[in-house]
């Protein structure tokens, strides 16, 4: 069963990181976008999916931290289901994760000459 208000919780915390923009998702719920760069969305108080780079994504699963893409189970992609408040939670950190790891990206990019968004 969902949490109730998980996406509101969800969507209330991200939205407040520095740089996070938020918008429909083309396939349904909230995405969440740090310039151009999807850093998760969330579907309704059921689930959330979350972009990584491959070696964090298989340290997430084999932890049983996150679950491989509900969708492309093969991609960097991640999907966390929210059963209760602990997920949300957990859900949470892994978007946070996304977050630190796109801002990172985006520094040494500015750092490099290059676009910030390229």
């Amino acid at each position: 069963m969902p949490v109730c208000d998980a996406s509101k919780r969800i969507e209330s915390e991200v939205s407040r990181w520095d740089g996070v923009s938020t918008g429909s998702h083309r396939f349904g719920g909230v995405e969440f976008l740090l310039g151009h760069r999807e850093i998760g969305h969330v579907h309704g108080d059921a689930l959330v999916d979350v972009p990584l780079p491959k070696p964090v994504r298989d340290e997430l699963v084999a932890s049983a931290q996150a679950e491989p893409h509900h969708v492309l189970p093969d991609s960097g992609w991640v999907s966390v289901r929210l059963h209760t408040p602990g997920d949300v939670e957990r859900a949470l950190w892994i978007l946070r994760r996304s977050y630190e790891l796109a801002r990172a990206q985006r520094e040494r990019r500015m750092t490099h000459g290059a676009p910030a968004e390229a």
